[in-house]
């Protein structure tokens, strides 16, 4: 778009000027909000998860799957012949919730596991196994109803097309890296960090007495 800005500046008599419109015009309005907007975007997200676990790595297990999900829908739509423009980002924006969805179901049963005796592997693996089918249920329903954007026709197909294939390729990715890197992740932060401590207040035994009768 510079390119074809600066070349209108020299070939165009004075008087006249260039326009943009439809995907063009949105990505010029918008300019570089997505550098703000993706960052701050994890941030909430890790903040949140970092105030329910009061813990800081904990949530990084996570995060971290928030990269794996944009590379794979950045490389579906590389596949499907379109570009990165706004409605792309806007579902890279949408896959980093998706993507700590299925990550926060494994951690947070890994990490109950854990707080009842198991080891670190064997509650991660346990997590996994409890919550795989849930995750391939919900992943195949969203993807499915995805699906019929991706193969859009007709007026605004470009804008469906383009929100669908990165949020469609984003979200395989999500399911296929998030079951196998996601325990990984948990796995190898409990590792660096210390043992687990409950935060749950204690319950208070009240003593018995016997019941005395006048």
């Amino acid at each position: 778009m510079e390119a074809i800005n600066a070349l209108a500046a020299e070939v165009l008599p004075p008087g006249m000027a260039l326009e943009w419109t439809d995907l063009s015009y949105q990505q010029s309005t918008q300019g570089n909000a997505a550098l703000v907007v993706f960052p701050l975007s994890i941030l909430l997200v890790f903040l949140v998860l970092a105030a329910l676990y009061e813990s800081w790595t904990l949530p990084l297990a996570v995060i971290l799957i928030v990269p794996m999900s944009m590379l794979s829908a950045l490389i579906g739509v590389w596949f499907g012949g379109g570009d990165n423009n706004i409605f792309v980002q806007v579902g890279l924006v949408v896959l980093i919730g998706l993507a700590c969805k299925n990550a926060i179901l494994i951690v947070e049963f890994a990490r109950e596991l854990e707080l009842q005796g198991k080891g670190v592997v064997e509650a991660a693996l346990e997590a996994c196994r409890l919550r795989l089918r849930p995750i391939i249920m919900t992943s195949i329903a969203f993807t499915a109803a995805v699906l019929p954007s991706v193969i859009a026709t007709g007026a605004g197909a470009e804008v469906r097309a383009a929100l669908g294939t990165a949020v469609f390729a984003g979200m395989i990715g999500v399911t296929l890296f998030g079951l196998f890197l996601t325990p990984v992740f948990y796995v190898a932060l409990r590792k660096l960090s210390g043992p687990l401590v409950s935060h749950r207040s204690p319950t208070l035994d009240t003593p018995s007495y016997p019941a005395s009768y006048s």
